[in-house]
């Protein structure tokens, strides 16, 4: 019976999460919100974590009902993610460790949104895409490794959208995206916009691009409008890319992950583009899309289980590190 606790900071969520043997105990989170317009500056992101972090680590364990004696292994946020906020939060995770004398593994960002998401959903062997503000990524595993068939060529979808939101002036709270998803409900007309898929690569610079300039004059169009179409647009190319890898890999399921894998019309399309392959679609709510301490908890559990702990000379942080890059031990399947 593995207990882990788990330090996410990446970007401006900062949480922690215990977790008893794939049982989620305690799972608090703090957001970094930034007036509207304004995006989250790293250094003032990363001010933000070292001002919480003490305060939610006392709210988990008191969640939890557990001492720290309890816990078999540290767990925190390696990469990717924004410089500052990961070092705040990694220096932290660390300090834990020795105070404690406990393990401490140093998990990629994206494994955790993977095996996070296979936990809550059941899924067994699905083709991942995983879309957020920093990442789109679409994944499959083979080989004790999980494989990217396609990712973007520029910025992240959630990136996109997010961009979008800071231009209308849109109010970060609780998320640029899903005040986007919002507006986009009462969207009746369908502005055509750029459509970039290069083999199983997107772009999403150049749409933003295009539609920033509807923005500022808005025509005959209204800013629902605009919403819906950028989200109907870039969702399109992410089905899209993610049925070409169902039909090159036979895969009969797709997991959607990440923070904007909460869209429920991103869900809605991905369900119908599987309905007519008969495949099956899984995803799961906020408290599991969203970057979350649980979801480092687990998928550092998982590593902890298979004997994969990180010396003290690597519990460093890295901008940049690649889903690929990660030697799945854990997973025993093809």
């Amino acid at each position: 019976m593995v207990v882990s606790i788990g330090f996410e900071g990446s970007a401006n969520k900062l949480g922690i999460g215990i977790i008893r043997d794939g049982i989620v105990l305690a799972n608090p989170r703090r957001t970094f919100i930034t007036p509207p317009g304004e995006g989250f500056k790293p250094v003032d992101t990363a001010n933000h974590h070292q001002l919480n972090i003490v305060l939610l680590l006392k709210e988990a364990l008191d969640e939890a009902k557990i001492d720290p004696q309890e816990i078999d292994v540290v767990c925190y946020t390696k990469g990717p993610g924004l410089g500052s906020p990961l070092v705040s939060v990694a220096v932290f995770a660390r300090t834990v460790s020795q105070l404690w004398g406990k393990p401490i593994i140093g998990v990629n960002h994206c494994i955790g949104h993977i095996e996070m998401a296979r936990l809550i959903t059941g899924a067994q062997n699905p083709i991942v895409l995983y879309v957020s503000g920093g990442n789109t990524q679409i994944i499959a595993y083979s080989q004790k490794r999980y494989r990217i068939f396609g990712e973007t060529v520029d910025i992240a979808v959630g990136n996109c959208l997010d961009r979008f939101a800071r231009l209308l002036k849109l109010s970060n709270h609780p998320s640029p995206g899903h005040n986007i998803e919002q507006l986009a409900k009462n969207g009746k007309i369908y502005v055509p916009l750029p459509y970039v898929v290069k083999g199983m690569d997107m772009s999403f610079s150049g749409v933003l691009t295009y539609i920033e300039e509807f923005a500022t004059t808005l025509q005959e169009y209204t800013v629902e409008d605009l919403c819906f179409s950028l989200q109907e647009t870039v969702f399109a190319m992410l089905v899209e890319t993610t049925e070409r890898a169902m039909a090159h890999c036979g895969a009969q399921e797709v997991l959607i992950c990440g923070g904007v894998g909460c869209n429920i019309r991103l869900q809605e399309m991905m369900s119908e583009m599987c309905k007519e392959r008969g495949a099956k679609v899984f995803a799961t709510d906020e408290r599991f899309c969203i970057d979350n301490g649980a979801m480092i908890a687990h998928a550092g559990a998982e590593m902890f289980r298979v004997g994969v702990l990180t010396s003290w000379e690597d519990t460093f942080c890295t901008q940049r590190y690649r889903t690929d890059e990660v030697e799945v031990k854990w997973r025993n399947d093809i």
